[in-house]
């Protein structure tokens, strides 16, 4: 992992990079948020984020992040922004923020228990594989709208938008193409439903600057910030 300074550097530049996508996409100045993502790293990842005034982190794996979570007493957010089994939903909503990779209705039943149990709201974004890639999770185009239906009947749960991951592609047109889908997608569903959904999470190093000319408004950033993972 990167030293702070060096982190510092990269934070800059990432910064540049959204502002000239944002310019680019005629997005207003700010509107993109950055998650710096902290997995395979060690606590000092997210004491770094913390420093430089981010809000939150993401983490893919639950067990990590809880020995994280555990160990530490810094004030942040943690995000779990990895596939999540409903054997772990118990221990999810305990300590994670948000999770912004709910893509069943079984999973969000066993989050808003687990919810119910702890006598919070845990909000959620919903996981569509809108690359329609076998290798990634999350729910279908297809099935997205019976999905949001089934969660929005928890009294638990806070459905605050959509979160996808792009086919990895060395053409980025074709991750230009899954953030539209995502994209055309929630605006269906916005207008299907009558809710806002305003959280778009999509884009990471490599294809940020597609996601965010296709309406994204977080993306989740680990290499280029930290460099490679252990």
């Amino acid at each position: 992992m990167t030293d702070f300074e060096s982190f510092r550097e990269n934070c800059l530049k990432l910064r540049e990079r959204v502002a000239a996508a944002e310019s680019a996409a005629a997005r207003k100045p700010g509107e993109v948020k950055i998650l710096p993502v902290t997995k395979n790293h060690p606590i000092d990842a997210v004491a770094y984020a913390a420093k430089l005034g981010f809000k939150g982190v993401g983490e893919n794996r639950v067990q990590e992040a809880v020995e994280k979570i555990k160990s530490s007493s810094l004030e942040i957010e943690w995000e779990l922004i990895g596939h999540l089994q409903t054997n772990k939903a118990k221990i999810a909503a305990k300590y994670f923020s948000r999770i912004q990779s709910l893509d069943s209705a079984r999973l969000a039943q066993k989050l808003d228990d687990a919810a119910k149990s702890e006598g919070r709201m845990l909000p959620v974004l919903l996981e569509i594989n809108a690359g329609a890639d076998p290798a990634k999770f999350g729910a279908s185009m297809d099935g997205a709208a019976a999905l949001l239906e089934s969660v929005l009947a928890l009294p638990n749960l806070e459905v605050q938008g959509l979160m996808t991951v792009a086919p990895l592609d060395s053409d980025l047109d074709t991750a230009s193409r899954c953030f539209a889908n995502l994209r055309t997608l929630r605006d269906k569903l916005r207008d299907s439903f009558r809710i806002p959904l305003p959280e778009l999470s999509m884009g990471m190093s490599h294809d940020l600057e597609r996601a965010i000319a296709e309406g994204s408004t977080m993306i989740r950033v680990g290499t280029f910030l930290y460099g490679e993972r252990i």
